[in-house]
């Protein structure tokens, strides 16, 4: 299906959506050290998604992805945030393809992913 870029430092929640999005036929890596840039693994791994967490313990997800939009990418990326807060409209001001609002469920992360291969 398609490259994926897991960006969650909540441990259960990474394997659980590494585990769902595998199971789907996505090949999925994952950022699990808070000092790796996030950056510089989108732009050596070339995802095709991007899936990030808002509230990042070692980074404020909206302000890494303000980063992302200004540095010039090559081929199309689709960025889908997530929070346990309502920050759709943040998320989208700030270059965001869509949104998920935690707890989600499985079918709705699939619909997102949906419509960013449909792009």
């Amino acid at each position: 299906m398609s490259k994926i870029l897991l960006v969650e430092d909540d441990s259960t929640m990474r394997v659980l959506l590494k585990t769902l999005l595998e199971l789907d036929g996505h090949k999925v890596s994952m950022i699990t050290d808070p000092k790796q840039d996030i950056l510089q693994s989108i732009l050596d791994q070339r995802p095709e998604t991007l899936i990030m967490d808002v509230n990042l313990r070692y980074a404020n997800g909206i302000e890494v992805l303000k980063k992302i939009r200004q540095n010039p990418i090559d081929w199309k990326l689709h960025i889908l945030m997530t929070s346990g807060m309502d920050l759709r409209d943040q998320c989208s001001q700030a270059g965001a393809d869509g949104f998920l609002l935690k707890p989600y469920m499985p079918d709705e992360l699939n619909r997102q992913l949906k419509k960013a291969q449909a792009l």
